[in-house]
């Protein structure tokens, strides 16, 4: 195999965390392609996407050092400057201020369609080799390359190929790493709502028996929910009319902001815990959602994702440096120990918090709101907990 007929990286899947990633590595020079099964649609502004991430500090920082965040702010994106979390059974609300941490906001509430296409605009003026649609069929990997073969026969070799297919990533698998997965047996209810009081630039947390409601702050004076609850409970809520479901997301909410009126349709997906056993074999990396999926009760889950690209561009920069072979096996092998690591400390921990707060059992009811109200009354606890959310 000549040099010229090799990449430098293959990436497999253009959502969010694969676009990002291909990009990073392109603008350090290297030579990317990105095999993406649908090219993703437009976006548009007329109806906002119902799959939204709240982006952390450091996430936003990467966005803007591949010079997409700028595009996504001015397109539409939401700050949010609070954080009040609670628990239905009692007790004190942990509560995070901007202002009380010196920051202009916490993060920025994103929609998924938005940013994935700010990438793909990136991605065709950054360099990178776009291969779609294509899907991936087969996989050999070599002393010198991994090799991808698509589906339409096509060939391609690269130093490193990186799963970023998401949960069910069909690289990961051809790559022989298993996944240890976790049905939580709940679903997470999406839509967008109108809320009779304003929002206050604040993502709400309830915690309730059978699942966290969270309403996150939007552009237009809206917010748009992710209301975790049991699956035949999800069905039963997904049945409902406009005036029932606002009947019941107001009396889940407490009224705390008023009545609630839902404006948009209503959607379900179900939710789990997994975690790859590994996040390198030989010349195979996995990143994101392939690598580990998590509860979204604390909105990491994009977050996570970018952080394995971050930490991954970090790696390669300091080869780089250093004059160094970017793509050394110790060197890979290093980067997706600490990412694991870090990966499944969330993923348990999120898991945790999950199974405290999801249940009306005597002693978890007693303790956990003293727990939270606890926690926001020790200011270097409560900064220790935000510091972990934003990245820090």
């Amino acid at each position: 195999m000549s040099r010229r007929d090799l990449h430098d990286v293959a990436v497999v899947g253009g959502g969010v965390v694969g676009a990002a990633c291909a990009l990073a590595l392109a603008r350090l020079g290297l030579d990317v392609c990105l095999v993406e099964a649908v090219r993703p649609a437009a976006w548009s502004p007329a109806e906002p996407d119902l799959r939204v991430y709240a982006l952390a500090p450091d996430n936003v920082a990467l966005l803007d050092g591949l010079d997409a965040w700028q595009a996504v702010r001015s397109a539409r994106a939401q700050p949010y400057r609070r954080m009040r979390v609670w628990d239905a059974a009692g007790g004190d609300p942990i509560v995070f201020d901007a202002d009380a941490l010196a920051r202009p906001e916490l993060g920025w509430i994103v929609e998924h369609g938005l940013l994935v296409d700010v990438l793909w605009q990136s991605l065709q003026r950054g360099g990178v080799r776009l291969v779609c649609p294509a899907r991936v069929e087969a996989l050999e990997q070599g002393a010198d390359a991994a090799t991808l073969r698509l589906d339409d026969g096509t060939r391609i070799a690269a130093r490193i190929a990186i799963a970023a297919d998401g949960a069910a990533s069909p690289l990961r698998r051809l790559a022989g790493i298993a996944a240890d997965a976790h049905d939580y047996a709940q679903q997470g209810v999406v839509a967008y709502v109108q809320t009779e009081r304003p929002h206050e630039d604040t993502a709400w947390q309830r915690f309730l028996p059978g699942g966290p409601l969270a309403l996150l702050p939007w552009v237009d004076g809206r917010c748009s929910i992710v209301w975790t609850l049991p699956a035949d409970e999800a069905a039963r809520v997904l049945a409902l009319d406009d005036e029932g479901f606002a009947r019941s997301i107001t009396t889940a909410f407490d009224a705390r902001l008023g009545g609630i009126l839902p404006t948009t349709r209503r959607l379900a997906f179900p939710l789990q815990r997994q975690l790859s056993a590994t996040q390198h074999l030989q010349r195979v990396l996995v990143v994101g959602d392939a690598a580990h999926a998590v509860h979204p009760l604390a909105g990491q889950g994009v977050n996570l994702g970018l952080r394995d690209v971050s930490a991954l561009r970090d790696s390669i920069v300091e080869a780089q440096r250093r004059r160094l072979p970017w793509e050394a096996p110790h060197r890979l092998a290093r980067w997706a120990r600490v990412r694991r690591s870090e990966n499944a400390v969330a993923a348990y921990a999120f898991e945790g918090i999950n199974r405290l707060f999801s249940n009306d059992a005597l002693a978890a009811t007693l303790v956990r709101g003293h727990l939270l109200g606890l926690a926001g009354r020790v200011p270097p606890l409560a900064d220790l907990f935000w510091r972990r959310a934003a990245g820090g």
